[in-house]
């Protein structure tokens, strides 16, 4: 169901520890993001398997369509499995570029819309979730450290802001006598950096993208559609960055005597993840690299809506060399590759010893009832 594709370990248990990622990438994506996830997630139960059957089941999953960047609605496979999928009337209204609407996607690949939701009962056994990734930014790198225990994502408000207008030649209109929308989302667009900084801990916005109609050189602007996404890991200032967004555009559309409005396509609060699995992480970190260090992620990932389905859930981060990501440019050494791999394969033991141990069945019993 939602597309997701799973791949089971049977154990002694049915209790199962997963271990997850994404295939799918952007326009002109890296090699990394996320297919590391799922390779070394494969490597990681080759080892399992080769020493019998294992104590619980160990499943691996690719998520579906985890980056979103055909229909601006990231995390599609997996918050369909954690329930929080709960806005299938606005993901029907959602179309790409070409007009193709989203529930026509999906169902060219199999999918239905609205059986997606049935993909929760993969989760009904989960005692664990783990996931590597690569960093996407410059802090490892930063610290000379070639992994990180990350301790949750950051929440994220996504909205489209229209700015209207009003269309006239460019040529014979005077400069003062312009309601160019374009204007509105300029300014927005550099206001942003200051509500960013204002925030601090780590607080970032972005305008991803302004589409202008009429689009022609000979034309003032007349409706200009903006992308915005703002991120951080607390949630009261997620909540204020967006308010003094909103503000700011009242402001700049008074100025330019245009109107603004903000849609909003998707929104995740803050996440923190499992205190006892940062320290399985942390101790399998520290055994393969020397070194634990800790910091929050600031891109979106599955394990955000694993956790948020009541699966004690940690990731782990391997470096981005010089921070970059979602660009042909993305790599890692291979030599710190090679390391994350067996940390997580160490992570995976240990979790493992633990779930079999019944502290993540009671865990997860806590969150979400008791495990079959």
């Amino acid at each position: 169901m939602a597309g997701n594709q799973w791949f089971t370990l049977p154990g002694s248990s049915e209790r199962a520890v997963l271990i997850g990622g994404h295939m799918d990438s952007v326009p002109n994506g890296g090699w990394l993001d996320g297919s590391l996830n799922v390779l070394a997630g494969v490597e990681v139960l080759r080892r399992i398997s080769e020493g019998g059957e294992p104590p619980v089941t160990v499943r691996l999953v690719n998520w579906a369509d985890e980056e979103g960047a055909r229909f601006g609605r990231s995390l599609f496979g997996s918050s369909a499995a954690s329930g929080s999928m709960r806005d299938q009337d606005e993901l029907r209204t959602l179309v790409d570029k070409n007009g193709v609407s989203l529930p026509e996607a999906l169902a060219a690949h199999g999918v239905d819309l609205d059986r997606a939701l049935d993909a929760g009962g993969e989760l009904e056994s989960a005692a664990a979730y783990l996931e590597l990734h690569i960093e996407q930014g410059p802090v490892l790198e930063s610290l000379g450290l070639p992994l990180g225990v990350v301790l949750g994502t950051f929440g994220v408000e996504r909205h489209r802001v229209t700015w209207r207008g009003q269309a006239a030649h460019a040529g014979s209109t005077p400069m003062g006598e312009r309601r160019d929308a374009l204007a509105g989302a300029a300014k927005l667009a550099l206001e942003i950096r200051e509500i960013a900084a204002r925030t601090g801990d780590g607080a970032v916005c972005t305008s991803g993208g302004v589409v202008c109609r009429p689009g022609i050189v000979t034309s003032v602007v007349e409706t200009a559609e903006q992308l915005l996404d703002q991120r951080h890991l607390d949630a009261e200032k997620l909540a204020s960055m967006l308010a003094q967004a909103k503000e700011a555009s009242e402001r700049f559309a008074a100025e330019e005597r245009i109107d603004v409005e903000f849609e909003r396509i998707w929104s995740i609060e803050p996440i923190l993840f499992d205190e006892t699995l940062l320290g399985f992480c942390e101790d399998a970190v520290r055994e393969v690299a020397g070194t634990a260090h800790r910091l929050p992620s600031g891109p979106l990932h599955d394990a955000a809506e694993v956790s948020r389905a009541g699966v004690p859930t940690v990731m782990m981060f391997v470096q981005s060399l010089r921070g970059l990501s979602h660009t042909k440019l993305e790599d890692t050494k291979a030599e710190h590759l090679e390391l994350a791999v067996a940390a997580l394969d160490r992570l995976a033991a240990k979790t493992i010893d633990w779930v079999t141990a019944g502290s993540g069945a009671r865990a997860c019993a806590d969150a979400r009832g008791p495990l079959r």
